[in-house]
């Protein structure tokens, strides 16, 4: 089987990318650090997979344990990059945190990567490099603006680098940018899903923790943005949705049949829907009522973003399956797992 290493493959999006790539033929080969997942992770991975996965317990940003498992693994043929911090208030707060893990883990690996002559590259990237897009949907043609935080700027940073990468004269590195949009959701075995440390700081988490009881209340940071309800609009994915269209940009690249030595596709449903929908679309398919309370603006947020996803279905010929009201069902079935 063709081994893909998948850095950060025990994190939320990765661990679904490794089973999706797994029963896609692959032999998918872990790193992760574990400062932002649990092991717990892995578990349940190899629980619906039925076999034990390869895993080094590494930082991206070492490059001699990095050179270590190259190596160890010998003959892996692509990498998709998961690793890094991701979210967004958070790199408001710590921003030095943020640039010196998510564009010193890429640079570690690109140099690690063409030492050990590795030339296929899925970049995890974001929605974010945008910034407050003019008008909506985006496409990848969409003008990038600056970022509304220092994450969507190591995202931002992450893509140049790429891009200036393979424009040298000695770059052998493939890459496929994948800016994708707000994951939600988790696996249908309910083995594997979102699993915040500590206080969630995506929505979806919050809301399941708060129904849950974990959670006193849900707060919908801003009620006055210029949108049908006043509340941020998002572009909403299921992850294993999501994790799917990494195995599409794996097989392009080792099929050769990428355009270019860099290519981007937004990763989204092409559809946006406001804070306040998602969360009465929970209320209906949980049966559960939140205590929502109404808040101020939170410092990053885009006030509406969402994708056009055209390129996506007609190049690589991906496109979502799930609707808004599964993805929330999936959500809170692996949120009800997680209480057993």
């Amino acid at each position: 089987m063709t081994k893909i290493l998948v850095t950060g493959g025990a994190g939320y999006i990765g661990s679904h990318a490794v089973v999706e790539l797994a029963q896609a033929g692959f032999q998918p080969v872990i790193i992760d650090n574990f400062s932002n997942s649990q092991e717990s992770a892995v578990a349940g991975i190899e629980a619906i997979l039925g076999t034990a996965v390869p895993l080094h317990r590494i930082d991206c940003g070492d490059a001699a344990a990095l050179r270590q498992v190259f190596e160890t693994e010998k003959d892996i043929k692509g990498v998709i990059h998961f690793a890094a911090y991701k979210a967004v208030g958070e790199s408001v707060a710590k921003p030095l945190a943020y640039f010196q893990n998510n564009v010193g883990s890429l640079l570690t690996l690109l140099e690690v990567m063409k030492e050990a002559g590795v030339e296929n590259l899925v970049f995890s990237s974001s929605c974010t490099v945008y910034g407050v897009p003019d008008a909506l949907p985006v496409t990848e043609a969409t003008p990038t603006k600056p970022a509304s935080s220092p994450y969507g700027r190591t995202k931002q940073m992450c893509e140049d680098i790429v891009h200036d990468v393979s424009g040298a004269p000695d770059n052998q590195i493939r890459t496929i940018l994948l800016r994708y949009f707000n994951p939600i959701g988790a696996h249908e075995s309910a083995k594997i899903g979102e699993l915040p440390l500590g206080v969630p700081n995506n929505l979806v988490p919050f809301i399941t923790q708060t129904a849950a009881g974990i959670r006193e209340k849900l707060t919908v940071y801003g009620t006055d943005y210029d949108t049908p309800d006043g509340s941020c609009i998002r572009d909403y994915i299921h992850v294993v949705d999501l994790a799917k269209a990494h195995v599409v940009a794996v097989q392009r690249l080792l099929d050769h049949k990428a355009s270019d030595t860099v290519e981007t596709f937004n990763v989204g449903t092409g559809h946006g829907n406001t804070v306040l929908e998602v969360v009465h679309t929970f209320e209906e398919v949980s049966g559960q009522k939140l205590n929502v309370e109404l808040g101020p603006r939170r410092p990053g947020d885009v006030p509406a973003i969402y994708a056009d996803a055209t390129k996506a279905e007609q190049v690589l010929g991906f496109k979502t399956e799930t609707s808004l009201a599964d993805s929330l069902a999936s959500s809170w079935k692996w949120q009800q797992t997680l209480a057993k």
